[in-house]
């Protein structure tokens, strides 16, 4: 009986090719932008998993109060993990300091390459769980002189040989032995791509300024990792060490009232955003954000399932008064209508894993993930099998209940009418679709405003032909006029400094700054850059007053520059002369630059302070001469940079692309959403056709008569189309203040952002009516030009 059920239903659907197609087709895509979502929920939320100990791994930070706000640093002083593990030992079962995360240079005797590293306490391959393809977790690190590597760092210098016992060298100053090698960490954990770790003691042992510090405790330069013990509570645990470095700092560092906490690792991908010392959320907001349109895309190819299918069935009424004369049990006619409801859900869904199998490279490369089918998931398959279960269930209920329950007497009489409000409930729904459409349409708009807005935001410098190179060592430091010299000769560049940290990121902050008319009692903190001279003439920044750093004037050793935000902050009126005291140093200020978007475009400018240094310089900035080829122009600056430092290869970075990345992940949400939106209004739509070809085949005798009667093609093309353009006004309705409310929320996470103008409701509705009018037009015009004839000539 039920394979008859299914052969009726496979019938049915090649009876009504364009009615099949349309259903399966809106339902699939429905389907299939709900499970690519669904895996990059999924993605997002196993983030760091990878880790046996994930719900127990936490990280030590810190609030502290500077410069009138509380800030949250995910760093800590050195001496920390000493204190922890002394003091509150029973609360925890592994404490690991960690240093240097980064791009760094590792090397054999014939082959140097820039590789991710970090350096760890030895307990740190047990706590992250890492996964020992040679060596052991237990003793991989106890040697000073050790190194563990990643099995893709492996493989790029050892090939197949064993690289056990293997001599290696860090950034050509620390020789190391390998002694294990470790399974490549996965892309959705924070720690992916880290291509080798050290011992923390090899770092240690070779950072003077760690050792030779006045004050330990001063130094927020490290990360500090922990294991909570079986028996701990993380909050609890929380709160016992919150004043754990207040009982140590001096004075001057107590006005900051640094305040510890946990952050579990469970937390750090989605939750990772602090706004005065409470958390704000982070990437979770996406999260939701993708998860509520991915169940609106669901809901609206249902609804359109469920439409279409509820306005097909009551064109087999006098077919349900048939079966049921010749003695059809309604129970029966349940179950074909269910059946084929089922059957189309199934293809759809069989469908729709096929269109997600071709889309997911699309989709990896804009969500910038390595996303597969769960094949072997069964909570995959279970989800979406249920799912199609249900769909096929609700959406034959309708016909299935409703129509098996008609009087075939007065069905085949005529006597039956499904009355007024029969459209009823799929106006309703018509309007729900285009209101989940529009809402993300105005969303989108929003969202790439937004970028757009950030990114026509005055940066303070020039980007343009700006180009930086990380420095491991410091052999272009020690010969930097003559590699200026040769560079400048040739052509290549127009100007060449060196810099502590990069012009787009803030490289470090330093407290102890006193001026005049300072509150005592005010802890700061500002961005300090240590730069060398002619970097204000490299990367294009604006002297708002006085001069820059000079060469020919040796006082300038000790003269600072300054941002516009610190002298507003300070409350200079007359910036230029004035001593600003660091740690008891005095300072004079040489100029003011204007202000420079450095952190992110989308916040304010923090006040910061610019030195000169001898030694501590990690970049070299080149400025490209615009006269010459910019491919042409790197060659040389490669050449160069490998003559003097042939031990670093060479990698370098155009400053435009590094702060065109900082809008990156913004970008994607806006291509992804925008992604989304199209196929919403794809799949309401192709649900809008079905309606129209369905209400124009049900009104076919109507507009005949009116034909013969004298109405226009444009009269009865009115007459078929303004039933749909009145749903979408009053969807446009309802859809511009929800758009407004949510999109005004979300823009409040930026201090620099734009507004929301009036014109994008406008565009917005005009398009969707535009929309709407196309596709309804194709069934209305066809209806209007049609032969009367044909329609009335069963009268």
């Amino acid at each position: 009986m039920i394979k008859s059920y299914f052969k009726i239903a496979w019938r049915n659907l090649l009876k009504n090719k364009a009615h099949s197609f349309i259903n399966i087709a809106g339902l699939s895509v429905g389907m299939a932008v709900a499970i690519l979502i669904g895996l990059w929920i999924w993605d997002e939320l196993s983030y760091d998993k990878y880790h046996q100990n994930y719900n127990r791994i936490a990280q030590v930070w810190q609030n502290v109060t500077n410069n009138g706000e509380v800030q949250t640093w995910e760093s800590t002083p050195y001496p920390l993990a000493e204190e922890l593990r002394k003091n509150y030992g029973g609360d925890f079962k592994y404490v690991v300091l960690a240093a240097g995360f980064g791009d760094q240079i590792l090397a054999t005797a014939d082959k140097n390459l820039s590789v991710k590293g970090s350096y760890f306490e030895p307990q740190a391959p047990a706590m992250f769980s890492l996964h020992m393809l040679k060596g052991t977790r237990a003793t991989a690190l106890k040697d000073p002189s050790s190194v563990i590597i990643s099995q893709t760092t492996a493989k790029a210098f050892f090939g197949d040989t064993d690289p056990v016992n293997k001599v290696m060298k860090i950034n050509n100053q620390l020789t190391v032995n390998v002694t294990g090698v470790y399974e490549d960490l996965p892309e959705n954990s924070n720690f992916a791509k880290l291509g080798f770790i050290a011992p923390w003691d090899l770092y240690f042992a070779n950072a003077d300024w760690i050792r030779t510090a006045e004050d330990p405790w001063r130094p927020n330069a490290f990360s500090l990792y922990v294991q909570l013990a079986d028996n701990a509570d993380m909050d609890k645990v929380s709160l016992k060490i919150r004043d754990v470095k207040l009982r140590k700092v001096n004075a001057e560092l107590a006005k900051k009232k640094p305040a510890l906490f946990l952050h579990p690792m469970s937390k750090w991908h989605l939750y990772g955003e602090f706004k005065n010392g409470i958390n704000t959320g982070g990437r979770i907001q996406y999260v939701y954000l993708f998860g509520i349109i991915g169940m609106f895309v669901l809901l609206l190819a249902c609804i359109n399932f469920m439409n279409l299918s509820t306005a097909r069935s009551e064109k087999r009424a006098k077919e349900v008064g048939i079966r049921k004369a010749i003695g059809s049990l309604r129970s029966q006619l349940i179950y074909q209508f269910m059946s084929e409801s089922l059957l189309c859900v199934g293809i759809a869904f069989v469908l729709s894993i096929i269109v997600v199998q071709l889309s997911l490279p699309f989709f990896n490369e804009v969500a910038d993930k390595q996303m597969s089918i769960l094949w072997t998931s069964m909570f995959f398959w279970l989800m979406g099998i249920g799912f199609s279960l249900l769909t096929g269930l609700i959406a034959g209920s309708y016909p299935a209940f409703y129509l098996s329950s008609f009087q075939p007497v007065k069905v085949l009489k005529g006597a039956f009418r499904m009355g007024r409000m029969a459209s009823m409930p799929r106006k309703v729904l018509v309007v729900m679709q285009f209101t989940v459409s529009v809402t993300l349409i105005i969303g989108t708009i929003v969202v790439f405003r937004q970028i757009q807005f950030a990114k026509n935001r005055p940066i303070g410098y020039s980007n343009n032909g700006l180009v930086a190179a990380g420095t491991v060592t410091g052999e272009i430091h020690k010969h930097f006029e003559a590699v200026k010299s040769e560079l400048v000769n040739s052509g290549a560049i127009v100007s060449m400094a060196e810099s502590a940290g990069m012009p787009t990121y803030y490289g470090s902050t330093s407290s102890g700054f006193d001026w005049p008319g300072k509150d005592p009692n005010m802890s700061v903190d500002f961005p300090t850059n240590l730069v060398s001279y002619d970097y204000g003439k490299t990367i294009g920044w604006a002297v708002k007053e006085g001069r820059e750093f000079s060469k020919e004037r040796a006082t300038d050793s000790t003269g600072i520059m300054i941002n516009e935000t610190a002298a507003k902050f300070m409350n200079l009126k007359k910036p230029v002369g004035a001593i600003i005291k660091w740690d008891g140093t005095p300072l004079h200020v040489l100029g003011v630059v204007k202000d420079m978007v450095i952190q992110s475009p989308y916040g304010q400018i923090k006040p910061s302070i610019y030195m000169l240094s001898s030694t501590e310089y990690n970049v070299v900035l080149f400025k490209i001469n615009p006269k010459a080829s910019a491919s042409e122009a790197l060659q040389k600056i490669e050449a160069v940079f490998k003559q003097y430092n042939p031990a670093q290869p060479f990698k370098s970075i155009f400053l435009d692309e590094e702060y065109n990345a900082k809008f990156g992940n913004e970008q994607r949400i806006g291509k992804l959403a925008g992604f989304f939106a199209a196929l919403a209004i794809f799949i309401s739509c192709l649900g809008l056709f079905g309606m129209a070809s369905f209400m124009a085949e049900q009104r076919i005798k109507e507009v005949g008569i009116r034909k013969v009667l004298g109405a226009s093609v444009f009269n009865l093309w009115r007459l078929l189309s303004l039933d749909f353009a009145a749903l979408v006004v009053i969807a446009l309705v309802i859809a511009g203040p929800l758009a407004y409310y949510l999109m005004h929320n979300w823009l409040q996470s930026f201090e620099y952002r734009s507004g929301i103008t009036w014109w994008i409701f406008l565009v917005t509705g005009l398009g969707s009516l535009a929309i709407t009018m196309l596709t309804v037009s194709f069934q209305s015009v066809k209806a209007a030009l049609a032969n009367p004839v044909k329609s009335l000539k069963s009268e």
